[in-house]
């Protein structure tokens, strides 16, 4: 039944797409336009992915490790309007904005001016009943992007940062899994996880937001959130890795509530974010090992094992990867491995 139901979401989304064959079309989250250039307000020219006047590209402090593509972003907001603050939760975006992600592979990580192969452009648009999703896959010759409601697989390949040529199978989502990641805070509802204060503030992006009156209701930049960076201590920048990579499933409200392992900066109670914590139910999932973390002992702890496998069963995040994070499983390791203490029972 849960197979119905998913293909009827899927057929009914591809019954809602505008037929538009490449004319400009409105931003309407029910009426998605089949091609990415009919977007005329995001994109002034998708193959350079030049954005349109009135949408602003932006970063993230710590991106999200996605088999290590390249990430281009950008908001757009309806002319007149404007996001408002939160200081913890994405900001609140006024019906007709888009959050827009272009991904893609370098050709050689090594030498970024080499040029790099686009993948997939995704979009979240914020419609009167809340957020939907669309992907689009750009065409052979790179000039566009095609919706695909169904998702896909891409086959692609690029020289990795120590020379050797890698590839992978690079998964574009169904429009029905965009829940599986942005339901934060309800599995029913999609949230964007990118707009927060904490992930934005660098670089003057807020600064430059507030002053060009696109969000509203900030306070005083001195008590604005900021992430860890490379100057901060190992303990902030590994809870910092595991708030983008883990936080938007293990939370509270999140999609892996009932696991009881909340992994959101904002968790204070180390049996609560792992260190010594049972399994709730892992199935293989945990290995043989008997606790989230062990400190001082990083091959003991679940979290490293499924953090580091690639089997669709026992990997973590469960979506948006193939292959391993290793820069981020080191970080991982340094700090399980730096714990002091030690689990009874």
């Amino acid at each position: 039944m849960k197979l119905l139901a998913i293909l009827a979401t899927i057929l009914a989304s591809l019954a809602a797409c505008g037929d538009d064959g490449g004319a400009p079309c409105a931003i309407d989250a029910t009426n998605l336009c089949t091609k990415l250039s009919s977007y005329t307000a995001l994109f002034a020219d998708v193959a350079s992915q030049t954005p349109a006047d009135g949408t602003v590209p932006f970063t993230v402090a710590t991106p999200l490790f996605a088999d290590y593509t390249t990430k281009q972003r950008f908001l757009y907001l309806p002319p007149g309007s404007a996001m408002t603050w939160h200081d913890t939760t994405a900001f609140d975006l006024p019906s007709g904005s888009v959050l827009v992600k272009t991904f893609g592979y370098l050709h050689d990580r090594r030498d970024p001016s080499s040029g790099e192969r686009l993948l997939e452009t995704r979009l979240l648009i914020k419609g009167d009943a809340g957020w939907s999703g669309a992907a689009y896959v750009y065409n052979d010759d790179q000039k566009d992007a095609t919706l695909q409601v169904a998702g896909d697989v891409i086959d692609a390949s690029w020289i990795h940062d120590d020379g050797a040529t890698r590839t992978n199978g690079y998964i574009v989502p169904n429009k029905n899994q965009c829940r599986s990641c942005h339901g934060e805070t309800d599995e029913n509802t999609i949230t964007p996880l990118g707009p927060k204060a904490r992930h934005l503030n660098q670089g003057g992006q807020l600064e430059a937001l507030v002053a060009g009156g696109q969000l509203v209701g900030a306070p005083d930049p001195t008590a604005w959130p900021r992430e860890a960076d490379a100057s901060s201590t190992l303990d902030a920048r590994a809870r910092t890795w595991l708030d983008v990579t883990c936080a938007h499933c293990h939370n509270p409200t999140g999609m892996a509530r009932t696991s009881g392992l909340f992994l959101d900066y904002a968790e204070t109670a180390p049996a609560v974010f792992g260190i010594c914590k049972a399994p709730v139910a892992t199935g293989r999932g945990s290995g043989g090992r008997a606790y989230d973390i062990v400190p001082g002992m990083p091959d003991a702890s679940i979290m490293t094992y499924r953090i580091e496998a690639t089997e669709p069963e026992i990997k973590m995040p469960e979506l948006g990867r193939n292959l391993v994070d290793d820069a981020g499983v080191a970080l991982i390791r340094q700090w399980i491995t730096e714990m002091t203490g030690t689990c009874s029972g």
